[in-house]
Order: structure tokens, then sequence, then C-alpha cells
């Protein structure tokens, strides 16, 4: 079991957690469809992805009797 050889101050501690703290999101607008969605990744509202369809909505979607 570790025991510390000294003790360490409340300066040292939070000195070395200061990079512990999270990060605020970066939210910016899909130029398809205005909603909000994360940078480089494809917009949950639309499919979109650098302004081009990647998936499609299901909506969008026509299935055959026999596939469904």
């Amino acid at each position: 079991m570790a025991v510390q050889q000294n003790k360490v101050s409340r300066s040292r501690r939070n000195m070395r957690r200061s990079h512990d703290a999270l990060v605020a999101a970066n939210p910016t607008e899909c130029p398809n469809c205005g909603e909000l969605k994360r940078p480089h990744h494809v917009c949950p509202a639309c499919g979109y992805y650098d302004e081009r369809e990647v998936v499609a909505r299901t909506a969008d979607v026509e299935l055959d009797e026999d596939a469904a």
C-alpha cells in the first residue's frame, strides 16, 4: 500500500487538478436544416454532413413488404 512521504498542501493538490475541468460543448448550426449539431458530426435532425445526405431518415426510406 502506498504511503505518502510528506503532506500535499491544498494549493499543490488543486494546481495538479487544474486540468481536470470539463469543457463546455461547442454546438454549431447545421447548414441544411438550421438545427444545432456537434462540429464534425452528422446532423441528428436531417442526416446531412458537409452539405450532403449521409444518413437516410426513416420517413424517406421506402421498404418493400418482403423486406419488412
